[in-house]
């Protein structure tokens, strides 16, 4: 039997293959030359991310595979967006210069950039984390660790499946690690919308978690950081820190602690609450969001800062009145908040600044907008310390003047330091002794050329010298053919044109050598201070990071004042009782979108577990019971997160737990129907109240039979009414048997968003008033969305048979009476007198715009009216 033929490699592709194998889940992009190049399925891929051309390498070979390369100084361009599709991409540089060797060129990777690890500014979004997570499914519950290695902040926590995930979709991860083995686990846990990534099992273990966090920390165990006993959290951590280094990411010293999200200090909201109450996102494309309303942040860090609040509003009261006594004072301070305002603007993002100092990406550039953002600070350190506010003085006395680290870097570098250290100039005078002379020989050059020039024209009499430079030849003198006869010997020829001759002199190479000679030790030397002075600035890392913190808070509190002043919000009464008070609250987000000129309808709401523990509402669709229930909890939040609320007064008992049951959301993708849904979230809210707690229902049992469905709505109310949590309720419904209750259950209100009725339309007011609604409005809400007449005349029969016969039958009795008796079902049913009815239905079908197959049902519908008549 014939052997098979090998197929023949190139030595390039040989080590491509032997690089490639390494990183089998990343994309390599292989430098060749001045090009990064990938091949095979990476450069199919590549050419669909980056709009790219595909072609192919030894065409027609035996060694023929696909092609696709940028040039390698559009890194920067093409980077961010592989990353941002979620590859992990490894970058394979060559480590020596090709001119240097005979032989195939060395390459490495050199870095793996993956979407929960980079640096780059162009991945990154200033006022948004770049989370890499880590779970860990421990016996019991699951581990979770987050860390931002753009910032430096890493966070562990532990908990069930509900919390993680919760915290997931606050924390919005790039990437989450997860253990082979719990990869289907993870799946059907979680939702699918993460960029996931599989390490192996051994990663995941206790001792190895816990060494690598000391090792790292250079301490002896992890009480200082109050995570010793999240055990499941550590080995989430470890998984994360095993990850760095498998990216190539070893200088961290920015990672300077690991801190824990204490749940029991935080309002627990379920990631449907979070969904529903649309605090990040909106449920529609262009809809407007909470944080896109309440972020006035100037800076990066703030507007991080700003997310991670609202992600955990808090449940003490102490904290939230001392953000409220800062916000006051800012709005009561004029002074102090135009200081604050114009120095926050001349600050760039410390954090991401310093991150990059210490893994030793930053730029020239970079480090003098670190300096400038730290002088700066100065103006309000002042400005605080010496106000008579405890509070905004203990933030001026925590602030770093960082005099010694701004002065080395003044020293150091250039102001106008260039973004790469290898373009020279960044180094300023009087450094170093050296870098001073060979500048000075450099920069000399054309005065020294200048003066050879004249003293040789004078020699040899040729007028017309000229002294040029070229890459081939260097240095060069050149003279016309006119005057060639005079060239002294001792010029040395190299190259005829046309019309002249260009020659070399010993004294043109000497200072040839000099010159180029002075310039590569110009760049060598330059680069090395450089290093040195990021050395010097990473001991003061923790300091630098330290002020970003507390002027990220100071944005944020100015972000609340800001707000407040902005659109005449109020400062809330917090304290610890269980009572919820709103007078004239307004939707925060709703009340941004309406036309101009046109008032939001403001509205009152008292909930306490005494005597108004549920409030029932009911009125038609679209007449605002939902942005009611929402913007109760928003007021809520924003009271909790230390802001200002909309509203002319409120006062707010600390709530613990907010639960939303808002819309239909099909999970259908998870194999569970609306109603499914609707319960599963509903058992949830059940299972979970507290006397503190604050639940809002929107329509229950919509999604199944009336009977099911006001069976359901009112078992769930009389359970959250007999409950000993009294638990505080907004029920939103379209069940007006459900207004009943309260002649039975004491603590359960009646109230209805009111409408004026008018003949044949309806106004709505939006005004929540006393009383329950015995109409539902829900054929002029259909007549308002464009339904066919014809539908909305056979709606209005139906419903004034059915209102007849309801006083002497019920719903269902009534019902099998309109299907079997003379009122048919049909849309077009015959009525006496037959000829109107004939009448009125053609006269009611616009023959121009009926279709072949619709005039054929309207004749077949015809012929069954007489049939049956």
């Amino acid at each position: 039997m014939a052997k098979t033929k090998a197929k023949k490699v190139t030595p390039l592709m040989q080590q491509y293959n032997g690089i490639k194998a390494k990183y089998p889940d990343a994309m390599l992009l292989f430098r060749v030359g001045d090009f990064y190049e990938t091949f095979g399925e990476d450069a199919i891929k590549a050419s669909e991310v980056l709009g790219i051309v595909l072609t192919k390498r030894g065409n027609g070979s035996e060694s023929e595979t696909a092609l696709a390369g940028f040039p390698h100084h559009s890194l920067n361009t093409y980077l961010p967006k592989l990353v941002k599709s979620g590859l992990r991409v490894a970058i394979c540089d060559q480590l020596e210069d090709p001119k240097m060797t005979k032989k195939i060129v060395k390459r490495g990777v050199t870095e793996l950039v993956t979407p929960g690890v980079s640096l780059n500014d162009e991945v990154l979004q200033s006022k948004t984390n770049n989370f890499l997570a880590a779970i860990h499914f421990g016996k019991k519950r699951l581990g979770v660790s987050f860390l931002d290695v753009s910032t430096g902040e890493f966070l562990v926590a532990h908990g069930d499946e509900a919390y993680i995930d919760k915290l997931l979709q606050n924390f919005s991860p790039s990437e989450i690690l997860v253990q082979k083995q719990n990869k289907q686990r993870f799946l059907e846990a979680f939702t699918n919308d993460f960029h996931t990534f599989y390490l192996e099992d051994w990663v995941f273990q206790k001792d190895y978690g816990y060494e690598t966090l000391i090792n790292h920390f250079k301490v002896q165990n992890l009480k200082g950081f109050g995570v010793e006993e999240i055990t499941d959290g550590i080995i989430a951590a470890g998984a994360v820190m095993y990850y760095l280094s498998e990216t190539q990411l070893n200088k961290i010293e920015h990672i300077q602690s690991v801190g824990r999200i204490a749940e029991d200090l935080y309002v627990w909201m379920d990631r449907f609450t979070v969904k529903n109450l649309e605090l990040y996102g909106g449920n529609s494309v262009n809809s407007v969001c909470l944080l896109d309303i309440i972020d006035k942040t100037i800076s990066p860090m703030g507007g991080r800062l700003l997310k991670r609040w609202l992600a955990l509003p808090l449940k003490d009261l102490k904290p939230i009145q001392q953000r409220q006594e800062q916000v006051q004072f800012l709005i009561d301070n004029e002074s102090f908040f135009d200081t604050v305002t114009y120095q926050l603007k001349q600050i760039s993002d410390l954090e991401r600044l310093i991150s990059k100092v210490a893994t030793g990406k930053v730029s020239p550039r970079e480090v003098v907008l670190l300096k400038n953002s730290l002088k700066a600070i100065h103006p309000i350190k002042s400005a605080a310390e010496s106000t008579k506010n405890a509070t905004v003085k203990m933030i001026g006395s925590l602030l770093k003047d960082c005099n010694d680290l701004i002065e080395k870097i003044n020293t150091t570098l250039f102001e106008d330091a260039p973004v790469n250290i290898n373009k020279g100039n960044a180094i300023a005078d009087g450094v170093s002794e050296e870098l001073d002379e060979l500048r000075n020989i450099a920069n000399s050059g054309k005065e020294y050329l200048d003066n050879m020039l004249a003293r040789e024209t004078e020699r040899t009499g040729i007028p017309s010298l000229k002294i040029a430079f070229n890459n081939v030849f260097g240095y060069y003198i050149e003279v016309r053919n006119t005057h060639k006869d005079k060239v002294p010997e001792d010029w040395i020829r190299k190259q005829t044109l046309v019309n002249a001759e260009r020659y070399i002199t010993e004294e043109l190479k000497e200072y040839e050598a000099k010159i180029l000679g002075a310039e590569d030790k110009i760049q060598s030397l330059e680069a090395d201070l450089f290093i040195e002075l990021i050395q010097y600035i990473v001991k003061d890392v923790q300091d630098v990071q330290s002020n970003a913190q507390l002027i990220a808070q100071l944005d944020c509190l100015l972000s609340f004042a800001n707000l407040a002043k902005e659109n005449d919000y109020v400062r809330p009464v917090v304290d610890n009782s269980t009572i919820l008070e709103i007078k004239n609250g307004r939707h925060p987000v709703i009340e941004k979108q309406l036309p101009i000129g046109e008032e939001y309808v403001a509205n009152d709401v008292v909930l306490n577990r005494e005597n108004q523990q549920i409030i029932m509402i009911t009125g038609p669709n679209m007449s605002g019971k939902s942005a009611i229930l929402r913007q109760t909890a928003l007021i809520v939040l924003l009271a909790q997160m230390g802001s200002y609320v909309p509203a002319t007064e409120a006062k707010i008992g600390i709530v613990d737990k907010i639960f939303t049951r808002v819309g239909a959301s099909d999970n259908i993708s998870m194999g569970e129907s609306t109603f499914m849904v609707e319960m599963n979230e509903t058992a949830s809210i059940l299972n979970n109240i507290s006397e503190r707690s604050l639940v809002l229902l929107d329509e229950i049992g919509r999604g199944t039979s009336t009977y099911d469905g006001i069976s359901i709505a009112w078992a769930i109310t009389e359970y959250l009414h007999e409950h000993p949590s009294k638990a505080k309720t907004l029920f939103a419904t379209h069940y007006h048997e459900l207004n009943e209750m309260t002649t039975t259950f004491e603590r359960i209100k009646n109230f209805n968003v009111s409408v004026k009725e008018l003949e044949d339309s309806i106004i709505f007011l939006r005004k929540l008033v006393a009383g329950g609604s015995n109409h539902s409005f829900g054929i002029h809400v259909a007549k308002l969305a464009g339904m066919p007449n014809v539908v909305i005349r056979k709606a209005n029969k139906i419903l004034k048979q059915l209102e007849e016969s309801h006083a002497n039958k019920n719903v269902e009795d009534t019902l099998k009476d309109v299907q079997n008796n003379d009122m048919q079902m049909s849309f077009f049913q015959l009525d006496d007198p037959l000829l109107e009815d004939l009448r009125e239905e053609i006269l009611a079908t616009d023959i121009d715009t009926l279709t072949p197959i619709e005039a054929l049902m309207k004749l077949n519908e015809i012929k069954r009216m007489l049939v049956k008549k």
